[in-house]
């Protein structure tokens, strides 16, 4: 068995079913082996394109890996592996990469140098029994957090040199954590949306990875509240619910434009608030903000956050939704309209 396979054989462990790349990897004969479909394209960013629409349509329930050939190809797949970062999309990049008595050497291009502001962590292999626990690690990182690429580059002499069988046994696949938040931190959010005037919810994209609509609808349907989702979170919520404003992007409806200029408290689920020329821009002044994500790096990153909050969205929502309802069983009454 060499690297490939050692490679391969821990890809099809951890449920990868497709494999973009081009034009040349050991790893796409080694995954064919094992039941993985290659799918060659035509230029190195279409095989990112293609792993990130996989991976965003399923919601990060499957996550795809690319490679590609070392030096050139490395360099052609950058502004994809960048489109990959920006959207969030979580993707297994395996780049091939020059000889270990090769690495270092200018203009040899190393794919984890110059990726490293690209991906959520890039590295390369130094030796073949150091491939399980990197690949763990990767997809530790590719199921839980921040979604977003991550890269191991592989010395072309690691995919073609002998390893050890035994290594494949080390092997443990990876799971998604659920993490739920405080409890207390919970509760300033519910009091604040409830003592709202005109909350605004912003549904983003955690919600889709998460899962979290119908906890989404039950929040906002319970406490009256009307929904906004953004590019990257459209259909978060159902667009044909009463309560639903529509998605803001750089053009909008013109309920968007509305709720969110008499909204007093902005309440971002699953949301990064990031500000762009192509998202709606939400008015600060004289409001609350509020935010439940997943990340530390979320929060306060582009807007004033007054209360942050950390969790995942479906199990965070669904603790929210228990404090919810038993306010309601104490006699609290939500809200009545918008």
């Amino acid at each position: 068995m060499n690297g490939a396979d050692l490679i391969a054989k821990i890809l099809k462990l951890e449920g990868v079913e497709l494999l973009p790349s081009f034009p040349h990897s050991d790893i796409i004969d080694a995954a064919a082996k094992v039941g993985i479909r290659p799918v060659i394209v035509r230029q190195e960013r279409h095989a990112f394109h293609i792993a990130e629409g996989y991976s965003r349509t399923l919601a990060g329930a499957k996550t795809p890996c690319v490679t590609v050939q070392y030096g050139p190809g490395s360099e052609n797949a950058a502004g994809a592996v960048t489109q990959c970062y920006v959207d969030n999309a979580p993707v297994l990049y395996m780049p091939g990469g020059y000889e270990r008595p090769h690495q270092g050497v200018p203009c040899n291009y190393s794919a984890a140098r110059n990726l490293q502001n690209l991906t959520k962590w890039a590295e390369t292999v130094s030796v073949p029994e150091r491939l399980p626990q990197m690949m763990q690690n990767a997809f530790a990182m590719l199921r839980n957090g921040r979604p977003g690429p991550v890269m191991i580059e592989v010395p072309t002499d690691i995919f073609t040199g002998s390893v050890d069988p035994e290594l494949l046994a080390l092997y443990k696949p990876q799971r998604q954590s659920c993490p739920v938040a405080d409890a207390v931190e919970l509760k300033e959010l519910l009091d604040l949306l409830m003592g709202a005037t005109s909350p605004v919810i912003v549904a983003g994209q955690g919600i889709l990875y998460a899962e979290a609509t119908n906890e989404l609808v039950e929040l906002a349907e319970l406490t009256q509240t009307p929904v906004m989702s953004t590019q990257d979170g459209k259909s978060a919520f159902p667009e044909n619910h009463p309560l639903a404003l529509g998605c803001g992007g750089n053009s909008r409806p013109d309920m968007v434009v509305h709720f969110l200029n008499k909204a007093d408290v902005i309440v971002g689920l699953g949301t990064s608030f990031t500000r762009s020329n192509y998202i709606t821009p939400i008015p600060t002044k004289g409001r609350i903000f509020a935010q439940l994500t997943n990340w530390e790096g979320d929060i306060s990153k582009d807007y004033p956050i007054d209360i942050g909050v950390i969790g995942e969205a479906k199990a965070s929502l669904a603790a929210l939704l228990k404090l919810i309802k038993a306010r309601l069983a104490n006699g609290t009454v939500a809200r009545s309209g918008v």
